[in-house]
């Protein structure tokens, strides 16, 4: 199972979100590029990466500190956050990120998956989040009927190259990631899941590893609290 420490931007900064709120948003760095540059250094293989500002506009908002963060790794990085049309994706794609997140278009506009998918092959994934199972759209702001195992079984013949799964209640709760629900959501799909929303210890890891099925895990504040060590964590998954 992949580890992906998150970098959630907002104006510019690292910061991490309670529930989604961008009004409870904690400030971790103002440089992050630097903090991409250390998870790299204690051995991590991908990045997460969301522009929330983006989230809300609709529109790449902190693309500056993107590019910033690509221009100082090796390994790749996922974003998600304002990429909602063809022209924003190939962008990214070609600024060296290795695969965009599409979360609110999922929704909105699943042709567009579709079409990106087919035309980046690999380089696509969905992000759904989930509130008590129905998806939640634009920065979360927007509620929907859109069951989360619905929408995820709706692009299984798309070539989609994982779903990035957040139960948004967990997130940035520190009360440990819905693991039942993430562990259903993959055993219904073929596409690879990846947990996200409340991965707050070791031992969230590594049950969400035993489950078998789930690809991957995004830890945010746990990682910047020090409540995982992120080496540490590395080494344990792998082992």
């Amino acid at each position: 199972m992949i580890l992906y420490p998150a970098i959630d931007l907002k104006d510019g900064q690292c910061v991490r979100l309670l529930r989604g709120e961008m009004d409870a948003a904690t400030v971790f760095g103002d440089d992050p590029a630097a903090q991409a540059a250390k998870f790299e250094a204690a051995g991590c293989d991908w990045l997460h990466l969301v522009d929330l500002n983006g989230a809300f506009a609709g529109t790449p908002v902190n693309a500056a500190a993107v590019e910033a963060i690509l221009a100082r790794i090796t390994v790749p990085a996922q974003l998600g956050g304002g990429i909602r049309d063809m022209a924003t994706i190939a962008m990214w794609l070609e600024k060296g990120l290795a695969r965009v997140i599409l979360g609110t278009v999922a929704v909105e506009n699943p042709t567009l998956v579709r079409e990106a998918a087919k035309a980046f092959p690999g380089q696509v994934a969905v992000g759904i989040d989930a509130r008590k199972g129905r998806v939640a759209t634009k920065g979360w702001a927007t509620e929907t009927d859109v069951m989360a195992t619905d929408l995820a079984r709706s692009f299984e013949d798309a070539g989609v190259a994982a779903l990035i799964y957040t139960d948004i209640d967990r997130d940035g709760a520190m009360g440990g990631p819905n693991i039942d629900a993430t562990e259903a959501l993959a055993r219904a799909v073929t596409i690879p899941v990846i947990a996200s929303g409340g991965v707050s210890s070791l031992q969230d890891l590594i049950a969400l590893r035993d489950t078998g099925i789930i690809a991957g895990a995004i830890s945010g504040r746990a990682l910047y609290d020090g409540a995982i060590d992120l080496a540490v964590a590395l080494k344990t998954l792998k082992s």
